[in-house]
């Protein structure tokens, strides 16, 4: 066969040639499909920040927490019926199980997880236990049993269907953790300077942690003397939150909102007043808390007629909405005090301690002064009196005012003037530092909820709704989430044939 030497010699050129160019385009092929600037890995602190952020409450606790507590009412229905109506409804007391369970243990589960064995970050995993213990006792303090041992194990170990445990079990695991977690921390080893709690303070945690620790022994006052008294006085002696430079409090902006002050900004505005009980309180000890606090529109006959120039800030001219009516019925309330219409009873002040970037207090050096003085009035710590936490306490949280806002700040001598004409009695301690610890916990609903509870104080007068869903005098715990029900029910069954019934009035192991 004849071959065509010029034809085979160009073929073989461009063969040659193509397989050349092939080799090159395989060579580095693998690296050119690689994103040089995309994250392979999260550096876990951005995650514990992140669980931090979201530790910051849901706007439900209007709707129940404080409205339980007698401290905001709505005579509105629809969405946002609640603690209002003493009814159930679980579009709303799902919000804290949710927001803790989805972003808050699930990221300090995987903080946890990821530096628990890596010494060089032995400080962030243990704030990680820390800021989880807090989340669990939020949860278990609202709802009773939780998931607890197989919380936070779907991504880990496919755990999607979580079993209850008793909230004896969690309180035992929250005690054991905030005490091992804050004995670990250790200024000399990786300061976790990103953090967006206490920038990495190891000092600042280890308060954060006792005084956590203080709060859990102090709820088993009543279930558990002999063991309240012991974790507590470890706690005391841990050293806990002395000076408002220690509080945990969640930083707002305009990128990340406050969630109450979100809604009391917006759609809400108009439907959220301060309760007459709360009111009433700060009023007749004269405390100058409430000129921080509370805002009337006077003469407001609408929404829209709650402008500026009607807004007074002077507590002789503050009233609170009273207990027990819907939109209808607080007419009657609304012509006996001589009121415009509804609109015209006291607000928290959405321009100042309400506003979308308030701050958001988890724990403060204020509540746990006065923890400090029912321990002492209990003998259970030594050294300083009863009185001395207690008169601490009060001053701490009149001057965490300033933090709220500059314009709700109180003055020295308006502290000074208060405690001379509301001294310390040792006749009705306890009422009196319960009393104050409610007032101290102002807009942080769970706490106040859960120390109500357990104290009886302050001394509530029932919601006398006639409507009631509930049998007892007070909501005493909240409801599990549809969504639990539906997709977890064998488990929650499970806790709820423990605690006797899912609905309000079933009680919380601690809650006697």
């Amino acid at each position: 066969m004849k071959i065509n030497n010029k034809y085979f010699s160009k073929t073989l050129i461009l063969s040659v040639l193509l397989s050349f160019s092939i080799s090159s385009c395989d060579k580095g092929f693998d690296e050119l499909n690689i994103n040089k600037t995309a994250a392979t890995a999260i550096n876990p602190v951005f995650t514990l920040n992140n669980a931090t952020i979201n530790a910051s409450f849901p706007n439900g606790i209007l709707i129940y927490e404080m409205g339980i507590v007698q401290q905001i009412i709505s005579p509105n229905s629809g969405v946002i019926t609640g603690a209002n109506f003493n009814q159930d409804n679980r579009d709303v007391t799902s919000q804290i199980w949710q927001r803790h369970f989805r972003s808050v243990v699930r990221n300090t589960y995987d903080v946890i997880s990821t530096t628990k064995n890596l010494p060089n970050r032995s400080n962030l995993y243990n704030m990680a236990r820390i800021l989880q213990a807090y989340s669990f006792m939020v949860l278990t303090d609202n709802y009773g049993d939780i998931p607890y041992t197989d919380a936070g194990k779907g991504y880990t170990d496919q755990i999607t269907l979580p079993k209850y445990d008793t909230q004896q079990t969690v309180y035992t695991g929250i005690i054991k953790e905030l005490t091992e977690a804050t004995a670990a921390l250790d200024a000399s080893k990786t300061i976790e300077v990103a953090d967006v709690l206490y920038g990495g303070n190891v000092g600042l945690w280890k308060k954060f942690g006792n005084s956590l620790l203080l709060r859990a022994g102090m709820r088993l006052s009543k279930v558990d003397v002999a063991q309240a008294q012991q974790v507590v006085q470890r706690a005391f002696q841990a050293g806990v939150m002395d000076a408002n430079a220690d509080n945990a409090f969640i930083k707002h902006d305009a990128n990340y909102l406050n969630g109450v002050g979100q809604l009391l900004n917006s759609t809400e505005a108009n439907n959220f007043y301060l309760a007459a009980p709360f009111v009433d309180y700060l009023q007749k000890t004269n405390d100058p808390r409430l000129r921080s606090i509370a805002v009337r529109y006077v003469g407001a006959s609408s929404g829209p007629d709650q402008v500026a120039s009607k807004a007074s800030t002077d507590p002789t001219v503050q009233i609170g909405m009273p207990f027990g009516f819907d939109n209808s019925s607080i007419r009657t309330e609304v012509t006996k005090s001589k009121l415009a219409s509804f609109y015209d009873y006291s607000q928290a002040d959405r321009t100042r301690m309400a506003k979308t970037t308030a701050p958001m207090f988890l724990v403060t050096a204020a509540q746990t002064q006065l923890l400090l003085a029912e321990a002492a009035q209990r003998g259970w710590v030594t050294g300083t009196t009863a009185e001395t936490f207690f008169n601490r306490g009060v001053k701490l949280h009149m001057e965490q005012m300033a933090i709220f806002d500059a314009n709700s700040a109180v003055s020295a001598s308006a502290i000074d003037a208060y405690q001379k004409a509301n001294p310390y009695n040792a006749n009705t301690a306890l009422e009196q530092i319960n009393t104050q610890y409610w007032v101290a916990s102002f807009l942080n609903g769970p706490e106040a909820f859960a120390n109500f509870r357990r104290s009886g104080f302050p001394n509530l007068s029932p919601n006398p709704y006639p409507g009631k869903a509930i049998k007892g005098n007070f909501i005493r715990r909240l409801t599990y989430p549809n969504s639990e029900i539906s997709v977890n029910k064998k488990n929650v069954d499970e806790a709820v044939s423990r605690i006797g019934a899912d609905d309000l009035d079933a009680k919380v192991w601690w809650d006697k």
